[in-house]
């Protein structure tokens, strides 16, 4: 009973520190508009500090991503926790875009560390009932924190005081009481092997698979980028709503919707799974197109479930079309590839459309963007249905024969 009970804490502990953790990290969008008034920057300098938490995040995955093998998960948890602690304290400080840049690195650090060893712990501490399930408090953990963030801080950013401060003095408050239930749930993980960077991998029997559902995480991770990123902009210059809280609620939408569709489609077989995420991602990019082009609310509400939907779908899904096909000793080396791709997705674009806003007004940039992540998104709904032709055609002889 007592083993029990403290596998069960230990499985709760661990998932309240993972959202705690990811909270931080899409904390800063709402108050994106408010640093730029403040430091006299651009669209683009917005896009770009963005970023720069995609950078930490990578340097972090790749350099340090299977330490927790050798190392135990909780000294990555700690230094995760440390690292998110250290990005909100900076952000206290903040006055100038170098400081706001260092303060993204280190929070993209924080997720990087985080990640891995924490959707693994989660996994390894859960009880025996929810087993089954783990994996899916892991996917609601991650993003519902990434979904919890800016929700917060707009609110609080809204309505109440020290709008650049208050929600990252919370933030340091959760964070240390995750640092001490990390330091009460025991060790889930044996320590073996020795430490080494991360090595990406793509053998032959995956190229095929990986290049369509990399297509479909990069063009989702693009869309989670820009909302994340632009869409308080979008809101105050385009759609006419300065409201914070609107503009963290929106995020929260996206993240929210991804977390939920995730969990409904466990079930649904991967190739299959991955058309439908493809088309709902696509109908979402042409349904921000029509909100920009229309200055509506309820369309870019519209729009943000959509693409959370699509991107949670297409994410997870094509995740599992290529751990369905890759060789065991091979799935670290592909799976760290696929998150790259997804984590180049969510910088390289974005900062597109910040060039194009520099250069052609929000509005069209934002409309642009949409059409070019739609056009993206089409043509990797066209290669899974043409991939999946021929699994048809047997299955159809078959039911014939």
């Amino acid at each position: 009973m007592i083993a029990r009970l403290r596998r069960s804490a230990a499985f709760v502990l661990l998932a309240f520190s993972f959202s705690v953790v990811m909270i931080g990290t899409t904390m800063p969008t709402p108050m994106y508009a408010l640093y730029s008034q403040q430091m006299h920057f651009s669209v683009l300098t917005t896009t770009v500090v963005y970023a720069t938490y995609a950078a930490g995040v990578l340097f972090a995955l790749l350099l340090f991503g299977s330490w927790s093998d050798v190392l135990g998960r909780r000294p990555l948890l700690l230094t995760g926790a440390g690292f998110a602690i250290l990005s909100s304290v900076i952000f206290l400080f903040v006055d100038s875009v170098p400081l706001l840049l260092i303060a993204r690195i280190v929070s993209g650090l924080s997720a990087g560390f985080f990640t891995g060893a924490a959707t693994v712990a989660v996994i390894e501490a859960a009880p025996e009932q929810w087993r089954g399930r783990a994996a899916a408090v892991a996917t609601v953990a991650n993003t519902g924190g990434l979904g919890l963030g800016p929700l917060m801080a707009g609110f609080l950013v809204q309505y109440a005081p020290w709008p650049t401060h208050l929600a990252f003095v919370i933030h340091i408050a959760l964070v240390l009481i995750a640092v001490v239930a990390l330091l009460l749930a025991p060790e889930t993980a044996p320590k073996h092997g020795k430490l080494g960077v991360q090595r990406l991998s793509l053998p032959q029997e995956v190229r095929t698979t990986f290049a369509a559902a990399a297509t479909a995480g990069f063009a989702g991770f693009a869309a989670l980028g820009s909302f994340t990123a632009v869409a308080p902009g979008f809101l105050s210059t385009v759609i006419g709503i300065d409201n914070h809280a609107v503009a963290g609620a929106t995020v929260f939408l996206v993240f929210g919707s991804s977390c939920i569709a995730q969990i409904f489609a466990r079930q649904v077989p991967a190739a299959r799974a991955l058309i439908i995420g493809c088309a709902i991602l696509l109908a979402g990019m042409l349904l921000i197109a029509i909100a920009l082009l229309t200055s509506s609310l309820p369309w870019y509400l519209a729009s943000a479930v959509a693409v959370g939907v699509g991107q949670g779908i297409s994410f997870s899904r094509g995740l599992a079309s290529i751990a369905e096909k890759v060789p065991e000793d091979n799935r670290a080396g592909v799976t760290s590839s696929y998150f790259v791709v997804g984590y180049i997705g969510i910088a390289l674009p974005v900062i597109g459309e910040g060039l194009a806003a520099q250069e052609w007004g929000l509005r069209t940039a934002g409309v642009s963007f949409s059409l070019a992540v739609a056009t993206l998104t089409a043509l990797c709904l066209i290669a899974v249905i043409w991939q999946e032709r021929p699994r048809r055609e047997v299955a159809a002889s078959t039911t014939t024969g």
